[in-house]
């Protein structure tokens, strides 16, 4: 069998079989301290494709953080064939102050391919593009809703992929959106380059939930499995195959005041369902809020108090919800009877999605 030689990266060069962790010096701070993006490398003593998980490209969307922390303990390089980058936050500088943007107030995910000499944000994606993207075969990068808001886990596409469909059907999360690339976002530069990509969203910003972690961490490690990378595992990437939809609507409240929700993110909704009641502050002059399409409920706003045209519900349009429905309650259970005896957070509590 063919040996890989070693992979070099920043500076390094990596051992077959092994890993390490390094870094590419993005700026100085306005302390003049250094600051870098950093990864840890996994090339495996075998070879086979390189591949990317990043997190945090908004510095306040950490649940892939914590996805690629249980993956960094969990995948062995001895045991890979090929190469992982693993990139836990993107945007260190929104990581550390909470926030979405960079200190310039670029978004980072609309910054791509940058320049050497640009703005921040410009010379982060630069650094990204020329020494993550440019080295692989396939990414899979890691999102969650905005705060107060909670996203159902789902993974979004390019349209007219096949490739991108058998990898995102590999990936198991509960629903596949076939969604449109956005001028400057690491999805879009990824296709113009030729590397296949996978966004994950799920969850709510500055928060973990068990579920968004456990079908991501499956979901990457049924991708790599499918792909030829690790050996194939049973447990949670065996619950059944994901829906698909390409057109989702937003619902939005018909007044301000305080929402009393009925449903959220994964529930199946049929046209004309009760979504939820918006009040005034007395709880008078209620206005219902009913579901437009058949679907699954694929994010919802957690804030009770609203304004009027505030998006509070995202529903995905799917001929047989109830299907879904089912699928996701069968995956919560398989994570709840994992846990120990005592464990009682809810999986799908009072988040959104947007």
């Amino acid at each position: 069998m063919e040996q890989p030689g070693n992979f070099t990266i920043a500076g390094e060069d990596i051992a077959p079989g092994t890993s390490r962790d390094v870094g590419f010096l993005v700026t100085t701070m306005a302390t003049g301290n250094p600051s870098s993006l950093d990864l840890r490398v996994l090339h495996g003593a075998r070879p086979g494709p390189t591949v990317f998980v990043s997190a945090a490209i908004h510095g306040d969307e950490i649940i892939g953080t914590a996805v690629i922390q249980r993956l960094a303990q969990e995948l062995d390089p001895l045991a890979l064939a090929g190469t992982l980058l693993l990139v836990p936050v993107a945007n260190v500088f929104g990581f550390m102050t909470r926030t979405r943007y960079l200190p310039d107030r670029r978004d980072l995910n609309r910054s791509f391919p940058g320049s050497t000499g640009g703005s921040l944000a410009g010379q982060l994606a630069n650094i990204f593009y020329r020494e993550i993207v440019g080295r692989c075969e396939l990414g899979i990068d890691i999102h969650s809703a905005a705060i107060h808001r909670y996203n159902l886990p789902q993974i979004r596409i390019a349209a007219g992929n096949a490739r991108l469909v058998e990898l995102a059907m590999a990936f198991g999360a509960p629903v596949i959106i076939e969604s449109p690339l956005r001028d400057g976002s690491l999805r879009d530069l990824a296709q113009k380059q030729g590397v296949d990509m996978l966004l994950m969203e799920a969850g709510e910003a500055l928060r973990f939930d068990r579920l968004s972690i456990e079908t991501g961490v499956a979901g990457v490690e049924r991708v790599l499995a499918h792909i030829g990378m690790i050996e194939a595992d049973d447990g949670l990437t065996t619950v059944g195959i994901p829906a698909r939809a390409n057109r989702s609507v937003w619902v939005r409240a018909p007044r301000g005041g305080v929402t009393h929700r009925v449903r959220k993110s994964g529930d199946p909704v049929r046209k004309g369902d009760l979504l939820a009641c918006v009040a005034g502050l007395f709880g008078d002059d209620a206005v219902e809020m009913v579901s437009p399409i058949d679907g699954i409920i694929i994010g919802h706003a957690t804030l009770p108090v609203v304004h009027q045209g505030d998006a509070l519900f995202h529903i995905a349009a799917i001929a047989h919800p109830e299907r879904v429905g089912a699928r996701i309650d069968s995956i919560t259970d398989a994570i709840l009877a994992s846990e120990p005896e005592g464990f009682a957070e809810r999986l799908l509590d009072e988040d959104e999605v947007v």
